[in-house]
């Protein structure tokens, strides 16, 4: 290290002891910068660790006695969001609140790897200093949120009293929300409820799982979180290969929540056999690969471009938290998701 570095304060060096030899690096590393050994690892592929001023590569390697290690950690970055000017659609807007028709891949909030270009950026600059606290620095105004690739509508409060009123009836169930998606096959019944725990899949981080044991009893299990989805088929496309007559390959489907968890229409619809098309947490991809059949190629050929899964929050109805007026938004789905249905009305029936 130089004067320099050192003098800098940047830098975090003890030499390692005879009782420290023969420890993993990174264990060691961690216990006494007190920085996770994935962040050790981070530090090492950003050339920020050294050994007798050496730039160490191998962190499973051990400690040895005597050699000075050192660890140089990066000044804080100021997390705090900042306004951006990004276009909004935006459908009604008051001095309490704003109702926007999001555009699927728009973030709602920052989040690592998501700093900045995020909904809560573009609000930031549209409302300034107007929105709610509620939600801290980092969600200012966010009541609800959508799945960055979902599309349509989103209310978001600017004061405080907005936000209570809002979250109030979300938490009441009482928030009319209604969904329009794109399914494999089609649910049977063809409109039903679905009634489910979910929680954190337990091998994968990214993804939500239905509690085993709960299908349409809540009460079968405290794990979890209780999510009810009211679903009905609107319209097929295709006829499906070896099955009876009026049996679509794909299907629309409407979704109205009661509750929002996290991914719920995804799940839920992966749950009874419909995984959403396009979906690349719960797609069932392996399954249909396998459908050699030239009405499936189509279906694989139109999902192709769409690049995310087939979902579109299409109304959004509450009452006004501080004018009590009943309000009701709707908006169309987005032109992918309309080229898309276009691609499945000319598979063969």
């Amino acid at each position: 290290m130089s004067d320099t570095e050192l003098a800098s304060g940047s830098w975090e060096a003890r030499t390692a002891e005879d009782g420290d030899a023969g420890q993993r690096v990174d264990k060691w590393l961690s216990s006494w910068t007190e920085l996770s050994r994935a962040r050790i690892k981070a530090l090492v592929e950003s050339d920020c660790v050294r050994a007798d001023g050496t730039l160490i590569r191998k962190l499973t390697g051990k400690v040895k006695p005597g050699v000075e290690y050192a660890v140089h950690v990066p000044p804080p970055v100021d997390d705090t969001p900042t306004p951006e000017d990004i276009p909004l659609s935006i459908l009604y807007e008051d001095e309490y609140l704003i109702v926007i028709d999001k555009p699927s891949g728009l973030t709602v909030h920052p989040a690592p790897g998501s700093r900045s270009g995020t909904l809560v950026n573009a609000l930031l600059f549209h409302c300034a200093d107007s929105l709610s606290g509620i939600g801290g620095v980092m969600r200012p105004g966010i009541v609800h949120r959508l799945d960055k690739d979902t599309s349509g509508v989103m209310v978001v409060a600017k004061t405080d009293a907005a936000h209570r009123g809002l979250a109030k009836q979300f938490a009441k169930h009482t928030m009319e929300r209604a969904y329009i998606c794109l399914v494999r096959g089609r649910p049977n019944p063809r409109s039903g409820t679905i009634a489910t725990r979910l929680a954190r899949a337990p091998h994968d981080r990214k993804k939500q799982a239905v509690v085993r044991g709960t299908n349409n009893d809540l009460d079968a299990s405290d794990h979890g979180r209780h999510a009810i989805t009211h679903y009905a088929g609107l319209r097929g496309f295709g006829q499906k290969k070896n099955a009876s007559v009026g049996t679509p390959v794909v299907a629309e489907v409407e979704c109205r929540l009661e509750t929002g968890r996290t991914h719920q229409i995804r799940v839920h619809m992966a749950h009874i056999g419909c995984p959403l098309l396009g979906d690349p947490l719960y797609g069932n991809h392996k399954s249909f690969l396998s459908d050699k059949s030239e009405i499936e190629s189509r279906v694989r050929d139109a999902v192709a471009t769409f690049k995310r899964q087939a979902l579109h929050a299409r109304s959004l109805g509450f009452i006004h938290p501080v004018t009590k007026e009943e309000l009701l938004f709707e908006t169309p789905p987005p032109a992918d998701y309309q080229a898309l249905v276009a691609a499945l009305e000319s598979l063969p029936s």
